[in-house]
């Protein structure tokens, strides 16, 4: 959600990878920049022309306001814009219009330029529309948002939810809306509830696939690997790179004497500890046997999405997923 500004700022830019977030954070600021007046009168709404064209958005940004106090001006697609056809538009932001509050907005195509957010954020800010990765960052976004929403999600709920969504929680929005038609506003939803209206898993973020790999949870690992090629679209290439990482960190750190997660973090070329502190943990886990046999199996797999045993590449990755579960010792049953 965009929080509240003490003033207008005169820019504004909008990213994210998911295009729901993206608009919702569109709205939600725009909205904010109307406040009362009309909308009719304020906004005015721009992509980009042949050959990435600027002209209009930026004519328009320099135009006083009319019959108001101020003028929002949204700039869709600014990822299109090549570097010399944003030229007219940096220099708009160097010296901006005090009446004029001016909305980038990334879409899907191109790539934003370099130049454009440290412009942007010398007079605003750039708004970050998607959802955390991490996933405690993850839990709280998400927490947030249904604590603002329309309906009340008991913990059993928000579990459900946040489980099934995975990596699209753009669909957020448009679930808690069906649920409050269905209940009512303000209603409190359990997990029953709320499992009718919940549709196709989701996609999940790599690190899912990976922890139920290291717990040993072959069945956890495959449903992940599904989401991942199903709703997350990744190619089977993609996959193994995911794992290939992840066993190159437990094999960089395999008998190198690392005794803490800040000292694996430096061997690993990395600030972050946290994923350094997993895989000095998984490794010792494993031991140098499971670590090498972990990579025999990678290599093993590489060969067969080649084509070497004629195997679909879903059901190489299923098998390597299912063996990598496999090395990971589990806890004994009472």
């Amino acid at each position: 959600m965009i929080p509240s500004e003490p003033a207008r700022l005169a820019a504004y830019l909008v990213k994210g990878g998911d295009a729901v977030l993206r608009a919702e954070a569109v709205r939600a600021l725009v909205g904010e920049l109307v406040g009362d007046e009309d909308p009719a009168l304020v906004v005015e709404e721009h992509e980009p022309g042949d050959e990435g064209d600027l002209s209009a958005l930026v004519d328009a940004a320099r135009t006083p306001p009319f019959l108001t106090d101020r003028r929002v001006v949204i700039g869709r697609e600014i990822g299109a814009v090549s570097s010399e056809a944003l030229q007219p538009l940096l220099a708009y932001l160097a010296r901006p219009l005090d009446t004029t509050s001016l909305v980038l907005v990334a879409g899907e195509r191109g790539r934003l330029s370099p130049k454009l957010s440290p412009a942007v954020k010398a007079v605003g800010r750039v708004v970050e529309a998607g959802v955390p990765t991490q996933r405690a960052g993850r839990s709280a976004w998400l927490a947030e948002h249904v604590r603002e929403g329309p309906v009340r999600l008991d913990a059993a709920a928000l579990e459900l939810v946040d489980h099934h969504l995975g990596e699209d929680l753009g669909r957020l929005t448009s679930l808690l809306a069906t649920l409050a038609a269905a209940y009512g506003r303000r209603a409190r939803v359990g997990a029953d509830d709320v499992r009718p209206f919940l549709g196709e898993a989701g996609a999940v973020p790599p690190w899912e696939l990976t922890d139920a790999i290291d717990r040993g949870d072959a069945a956890a690992a495959v449903t992940a690997l599904h989401r991942m090629l199903e709703a997350g679209g990744r190619h089977p290439l993609q996959v193994m790179a995911v794992l290939h990482a992840h066993v190159a960190r437990m094999l960089r750190l395999d008998g190198a004497g690392i005794a803490d997660a800040t000292a694996a973090a430096e061997a690993l070329g990395t600030k972050a500890t946290y994923p350094a502190k997993k895989a000095l943990e998984q490794g010792r886990r494993l031991g140098h046997d499971g670590v090498a046999r972990a990579v025999a199996l990678l290599a093993e797999a590489d060969l067969d999405l080649r084509g070497t045993k004629g195997w679909p590449e879903r059901l190489v990755l299923e098998v390597l997923v299912a063996r990598l579960s496999r090395l990971s010792p589990r806890p004994r049953r009472r």
